[in-house]
């Protein structure tokens, strides 16, 4: 029993390193899996643990859903479900394999006549999502969802018979990209950063760098958020700075931006650690358990993109 008075949680520990700090938030507030995540990229984990979590989320048709993604809720297989899968099993290097095959014939199922993926499908109408996530019976292939999935297929040289139009789909999406918003862009350069056209994406990205500059889709000066346009139909304060294209020194979204920007971009990423150890989510929050659940993933996230540019978190 315990003790009269005693306090329902552990005690919070020293606020020192970055890592630290979101190890007791993660323990605290996460998902199995976020918790797992955690452990091996900062706790010296294993990858089985994660890929263990991970399948709990799988469904017989190969695909993923049990809001995996946590805007969108209820048991049904998505893309964007299928997507979010993929990055957790390339960030422990199990992107391959078996488990990846079945992925593809999942794919290829779901894809448009274009060969390509829609971002929702019909399905999840009878589930719960976000009010900003659009659910229509004929839905399009979206760069959004097809090509962080292409990339990172690529990026880990799985070969399937989907990648082919799949790919295709990117090239003609990226390229044609005029009057677009950060999240597009995001998807374009994780297409980009792995396509197998290394001059073809490097012009591609060349060009994509100009347009968010000259539409101002990136906060190039932290100090002055308000200086910068938020996207139409984002939330408010829902800005996007050089990190978030450039997770890594080696995207090609690196080259978009200065010294003193990228610095100055991870600097306000390192300052937005909150006082429970945890990041915010920048995007529109429509129910407390979907915010409580995204906060673990972004602040996984922010701690990665940090280190891979060399920044000390620990």
């Amino acid at each position: 029993m315990a003790e009269t008075g005693a306090s329902p949680l552990p005690p919070t520990p020293p606020a020192h390193t970055p890592v630290a700090r979101a190890e007791h938030f993660v323990w605290l507030t996460a998902r199995v899996l976020e918790q797992r995540r955690f452990a091996y990229h900062f706790l010296g984990g294993g990858a089985d643990a994660v890929e263990t979590a991970l399948s709990a989320y799988r469904n017989e048709d190969d695909g993923y859903g049990h809001a995996l993604e946590p805007d969108l809720r209820g048991p049904v297989s998505q893309p964007l479900h299928v997507g979010h899968a993929l990055r957790v099993l390339d960030s422990i290097g199990r992107c391959g394999g078996q488990r990846v095959e079945r992925v593809c014939r999942y794919l290829t199922s779901v894809s448009t006549q274009d060969g390509a993926l829609p971002a929702i499908r019909p399905s999840q109408r009878a589930y719960p999502a976000a009010p900003f996530v659009p659910i229509v019976d004929d839905p399009p292939s979206e760069l959004l969802a097809t090509g962080p999935v292409v990339g990172l297929l690529h990026r880990n040289e799985v070969w399937h018979a989907w990648l082919f139009r799949a790919t295709d789909f990117c090239w003609q999406a990226v390229e044609s990209l005029e009057k677009t918003h950060p999240y597009e862009i995001e998807a374009a350069v994780a297409f980009l950063d792995s396509a197998p056209d290394r001059p073809r994406a490097e012009a591609a990205a060349d060009r994509l760098g100009r347009l968010v500059r000259e539409q101002r889709l990136a906060v190039l000066d932290p100090d002055h958020l308000d200086a910068f346009p938020v996207a139409p139909g984002y939330a408010p304060g829902e800005h996007h700075l050089p990190h978030d294209y450039a997770k890594t020194p080696g995207s090609l979204a690196r080259a978009w931006f200065t010294d003193e920007e990228m610095t100055r971009s991870l600097g306000f990423l390192r300052a937005q650690q909150q006082e429970d150890g945890g990041w915010p989510i920048r995007w529109r929050q429509w129910a407390p358990g979907t915010a409580l659940e995204a906060r673990p993933m972004v602040t996984i996230e922010a701690l990665r993109t940090l280190r891979a540019h060399g920044l000390p978190i620990t």
